[in-house]
Parts: structure tokens; sequence; C-alpha cells
């Protein structure tokens, strides 16, 4: 498997725009299969830090499979935005597509509409252009997305953010590549989900968290997925906000990792996404 530099042009199939900047990228796959890949990066890292990271999501190994259960809530969210704003053939653009899963378990819902995948690393976006029709390799930083400025309707972000060095500059830029008024859905992990909570006052190293990319160490679970940051959906909304984004609405989504006799439950933490295992979140470009 080859690694693509920052620097070098690595844009692979169609894009919805354009290209301002390289489409060199650094940027993770994710999390427990939680998330759909990243295409973001770790530029603002030490080099050998970034090499590091950049070695790990190019990995394989490194799972890029999306949870059903979160990625079909996420798209109802779309489509739902969509067709009240009366936007009918939107560009999406779904930043960190991985392998294609998730996309192609949303297309469905989202018919009519062009969805436009976009990762780094390598070996994902092989595997992705057997799902979408459009796949485009970028990054989010040193340099930004290969794609002009307000070119797309809605940004797909699943389960990236925490594994970024540079969320602001991730954020910044989003909001260039969306139309004003454009749409974001995000999902992340909750640093608050409700076992997290237990697990602290215990001692115990929150679900999610990592502290090497090496091994687990304190916290349940087997993986290491690579995540850097952890939020809660207080957090979130706080930092949508100053990234110039208007938070619409915060809902939670259950995470399939959490063991089947607590299943149940898990689904009914998504009443309160303040303790609900993942956060969605939908806002507005201002």
């Amino acid at each position: 498997m080859t690694s693509t530099l920052p620097g070098t042009d690595a844009t692979h199939g169609t894009g919805p725009a354009s290209g301002t900047g390289p489409a060199n990228g650094t940027g993770p796959a994710n999390a427990n299969g939680t998330g759909t890949g990243t295409g973001t990066g770790t530029g603002d890292a030490l080099p050998g830090a970034r090499d590091g990271l950049r070695e790990f999501y190019e990995d394989p190994a490194v799972p890029v499979a999306s949870g059903e259960a979160r990625t079909l809530r996420q798209a109802r969210m779309l489509a739902a935005a969509l067709r009240a704003a009366g936007t009918s053939g939107a560009t999406v653009l779904d930043i960190g597509c991985g392998d294609g899963t998730a996309a192609a378990a949303a297309a469905p819902l989202l018919a009519g509409h062009r969805v436009v995948g976009i990762d780094w690393s390598q070996d994902a976006l092989r595997r992705a252009r057997t799902r979408l029709a459009h796949v485009v390799r970028g990054q989010l930083t040193d340099g930004g997305l290969p794609l002009g400025d307000a070119c797309a309707d809605a940004a797909v972000f699943s389960e990236v953010i925490e594994h970024l060095v540079d969320p602001d500059s991730a954020l910044d830029e989003i909001r260039r590549v969306l139309r004003p008024g454009g749409h974001l859905l995000l999902s992340t992990p909750n640093l608050a989900a409700w076992y997290n909570r237990a697990l602290l006052l215990a001692g115990v190293q929150p679900v999610f968290s990592e502290v090497s990319l090496r091994g687990i160490h304190g916290r349940p679970g087997s993986e290491v997925v690579g995540h850097l940051r952890l939020y809660t959906a207080r957090a979130l909304r706080s930092l949508l906000t100053a990234s110039g984004f208007d938070v619409v609405r915060v809902a939670g989504a259950p995470f399939h990792g959490v063991p089947r006799p607590l299943r149940a439950l898990d689904r009914a933490a998504c009443a309160l996404p303040s303790a609900a295992s993942i956060l969605l979140a939908h806002a507005r470009r201002s």
C-alpha cells in the first residue's frame, strides 16, 4: 500500500466542484466502527507524531465501517432537513467516507441527491469506489479540500472530529465549502455517555478515550482507534457555534459496541442526548 504525502496531487473520482488547493491528506479512519473513516489532518502535529498518525490511519486493519443505527439516524435527519428546505438534487459531501459503507447504507434515504465521498486513506478510498459513484481524495487541513467555495448543500462528518489535532481548522474548511445555510450533520462519541459517568466514578478510563496508539490501557474494549478528543453535548454545541454554525438540534444514537444485555438501556438513553452513546448534531452555516 502506498501513502501519498502532502503536496502530491492525488484526486480520484469526480468531485462536486473544481479545486482550490491540493488533495493531499492526512487523516484518520474511524473509531470502533462508529465512524466512517476520516479525511482530515494532523498537519499541526510535530513531524514524528504526524508520520506515526498517518501510518496508523493508513493501516487497513483500522476499522472504517460505521454503526448502522447511527448511520440511518443521521441520514434521516439530513433527508428531513433537505426536504424541509425544499432542496432537490443536493450535493452532499461525506467527509471521511471511509470504505463507503455508511454512505451506501444511507443512499436509499438520500435518493435524488449527489453524494461525494471524501477521504485521505488510499485503502479506504479503494474500497469506497466499489460503493460510491463520486470519490475524492482530500483533507481538511494543510491546503484544504480540493473543492471550490460554497459548492455543497450539505456535509456529513461522522465520527471524525474526535480524531483531529485541529478541529477548529477542520470546521473552518467545512464552513468554506458549504453554501450559506448549508447543513452540517456531525456525529461523535459522547464523553458523558451514561456508562462513562459510572466508569469515571469507579476510577475507570471512559469508553472511547485512549492514552496510546499502541494498546488499550485502563478502559473497556480491545481495539485502538486513534481518538484524540472527546466531546459532551454542551461542548459540541459551543464549538459549533464558535465556528460559525447555528445548531439546529443535537440528538442521540446507540453504540453497537455496547454489550448485548445493555443495548436496550443504550437505546433508551438516546431520549436524553446528553447521556446517549453517540451525539448527532445538525447545524447550518450561518
